[in-house]
């Protein structure tokens, strides 16, 4: 499939595609690709986990490099590569994470490894856990825990992955999270927005998630992609991968 490259120059763009733990997913990665280039997006941002869980890993570290520069890196990223101690990991997700290992190639290995934990850009934030202790890769779901992530960046709106759920934070809502597919955001609110995951949804819906933020407008959109889920099944069980990170993809957990 080719890809044209999103070149991001600041001032110079006005809507994001905002995807996440893509997790070696190239089925679901390939389905948001073609969706997005149906959505007059100017940069795309990927906010990490590019790798773990499915069985190409290389092929969406390869997509990824084609499409932007502007990458930061996840926990299975940096787990991949060693830079990251993966025994709080669960059995399958460290299997997963040695398996990985043993076939990323050398060039997206060294790629994965010089990633960076944040951008800044105007006043927009990335990164793919918190804000306050990147490296930590905490999760958030929590309203106590988000009025206190708001403290650790500057700009109004935060964007991160890592729990593979969608949600919403504003300060105007006392930080309590929402799962909502359309926000407006005010120019004098602030937000955490959790823009799900592409390849390993885990909110009870199987399809592919990303986020398109209109920066001029303010505008927050979740899209929601259809993909060959059993394709991705099958990649996974012939790679020899735990069954389970297979069986899950299908209801979405």
């Amino acid at each position: 499939m080719p890809l044209n490259p999103f070149v991001l120059e600041v001032g110079n763009f006005m809507r994001y595609g905002i995807i996440s733990d893509i997790h070696s997913n190239l089925e679901a990665l390939d389905a948001v690709l073609g969706d997005i280039q149906g959505q007059h997006i100017d940069a795309i941002i990927c906010l990490g986990d590019i790798v773990g869980y499915g069985a190409n890993p290389n092929e969406c570290v390869h997509r990824v490099r084609q499409l932007t520069d502007q990458v930061i890196v996840g926990n299975h990223d940096h787990a991949a590569v060693g830079l990251t101690d993966i025994s709080y990991f669960n059995p399958h997700a460290k299997r997963a994470v040695m398996w990985t290992t043993k076939v990323l190639s050398s060039d997206h290995f060294h790629y994965l490894a010089e990633l960076p934990f944040t951008i800044q850009r105007e006043d927009l934030f990335f990164v793919h856990a918190t804000a306050s202790d990147p490296p930590a890769w905490n999760y958030l779901f929590s309203s106590q825990i988000a009025l206190a992530e708001f403290e650790a960046f500057q700009g109004r709106c935060c964007f991160i992955g890592h729990s593979h759920q969608p949600m919403t934070f504003s300060l105007e809502n006392r930080g309590l999270p929402q799962r909502i597919e359309n926000l407006t955001c005010s120019p004098q609110g602030r937000y955490i927005v959790n823009v799900g995951s592409v390849g390993q949804p885990r909110d009870g819906d199987p399809r592919a998630c990303y986020a398109i933020f209109d920066d001029q407008q303010g505008k927050l959109r979740l899209r929601r992609v259809a993909y060959d889920v059993q394709a991705t099944q099958r990649k996974i069980l012939q790679a020899g991968l735990p069954p389970v990170l297979a069986l899950r993809l299908a209801h979405g957990e």
